[in-house]
C-alpha cells in the first residue's frame, strides 16, 4: 500500500456539519467502513462485524461513512433506523457525492479501510464475506496486535 499519509477524508456528520476524520481522530488507528443503507451484505453483516471489531479491539476508532448516491442517499432518520436500538453502535457520517468512495477507488460497498495512527492507508478491503472477514482480522491484528 501507498505509505503516503492521506491529507484528509472529508464527509459530514448526521446534522450536516463538514468533518475531516483525519484531523479528529489523528494519532489513532482507524477502521472505517464505506456502506450504503441499501446494501444488505453492509447492514446484514459488515455494520454488526463493524461492532465486533469496536468490542475486541477498543484502542481503534471505528467509523461508518454512508456513501451517497442518486436514489440512495442517507439521513439520520434511515442511518439510525438499521439498528435495532434506534442509536449508532459507533460514529456515522455521511458521504455526498461518494466522494470519499471515489477517493479509495471503492470496489463496492462495504469497503473496509484500515488506516494507521500515522494516518497511512494499510489496508483496504471489499466485501462481507468470510474471506474479508478474516482479512481483516489478520491487518488489524498485524496493526493492533492481540487486544
Amino acid at each position: 500500500m501507498n505509505n503516503q499519509p492521506i491529507q484528509h477524508i472529508q464527509v459530514k456528520d448526521l446534522d450536516g456539519i463538514a468533518v475531516d476524520l483525519i484531523k479528529i481522530y489523528k494519532n489513532k488507528v482507524l477502521l472505517l467502513i464505506i456502506y450504503n443503507n441499501d446494501c444488505l451484505g453492509c447492514t446484514g453483516r459488515a455494520i454488526p462485524l463493524a461492532y465486533e471489531f469496536q468490542q475486541k479491539h477498543p484502542s481503534i476508532v471505528v467509523a461508518g461513512i454512508h456513501a451517497n448516491f442518486i436514489n440512495r442517499e442517507g439521513t439520520k432518520a434511515n442511518i439510525k433506523s438499521v439498528f435495532t436500538s434506534g442509536e449508532n453502535p459507533f460514529p456515522i457520517f455521511i458521504d455526498e457525492q461518494h466522494k470519499v468512495y471515489d477517493q479509495f477507488n471503492a470496489e463496492g460497498t462495504p469497503q473496509w479501510l484500515l488506516i494507521t495512527e500515522k494516518g497511512e492507508l494499510f489496508r483496504s478491503i471489499f466485501g462481507s464475506q468470510e474471506n474479508a472477514k478474516n482479512r481483516l482480522y489478520y491487518a488489524l491484528e498485524s496493526v493492533v496486535g492481540n487486544e
